[in-house]
């Protein structure tokens, strides 16, 4: 994993969008923002998977390939939806099983940052969080997605500062 604030150039989001000199952004500086992230090793990824499901009370799980291939005629359409700025109002858990992509967040200052994610990384957006996420130029990323009770996927588009978990989320990093 690897964080940096993002330029706000009106380019292809699917490049690096890295500010020059580049600003990065600390793991520490992620958690006071309220996001986790864990490397997990391959020799035993399950394992570890099932131990931060067992800590963290995750009970469902699934997987997605997010691809030209993986998602045929509606890939155009659901980069697009992924990438618009939304929040939600459970936790989004995914663990990296191949490929590259980027999750962009809103800091405590309302500032983008982009967190590069790879094979091996886990990270949780805690639910209220503004945030984005699109793929690489590579165009590919297959990841596990982690859930307390049954999937759910329901973006809340920006604005949304009135939603009761964006007003738990704020007083709750107001602490950090």
């Amino acid at each position: 994993m690897r964080a940096y604030l993002y330029d706000n150039l009106d380019t292809d989001c699917r490049e690096t969008h890295e500010q020059i000199p580049s600003v990065p952004v600390s793991a520490e500086e992620l958690a006071a923002s309220g996001v986790l992230y864990w490397k997990l090793k391959d020799e035993n990824f399950e394992a570890q998977i099932d131990k931060i499901c067992e800590d963290r009370n995750y009970k469902n799980r699934d997987q997605i390939t997010v691809s030209k291939e993986g998602l045929g005629d509606l890939f155009d359409a659901k980069i697009k939806t992924f990438f618009a700025e939304h929040l939600h109002e459970d936790e989004e858990i995914r663990a990296i099983l191949e490929g590259t992509g980027y999750f962009d967040i809103r800091d405590k200052d309302d500032r983008w940052v982009r967190i590069k994610v790879e094979a091996g990384d886990l990270i949780v957006l805690p639910a209220g969080i503004y945030h984005r996420f699109t793929l690489d130029t590579n165009n590919y990323l297959k990841a596990m997605r982690l859930f307390k009770e049954d999937p759910v996927w329901t973006p809340l588009n920006r604005p949304c500062d009135e939603n009761s978990y964006r007003k738990a989320y704020l007083q709750a990093i107001a602490t950090n």
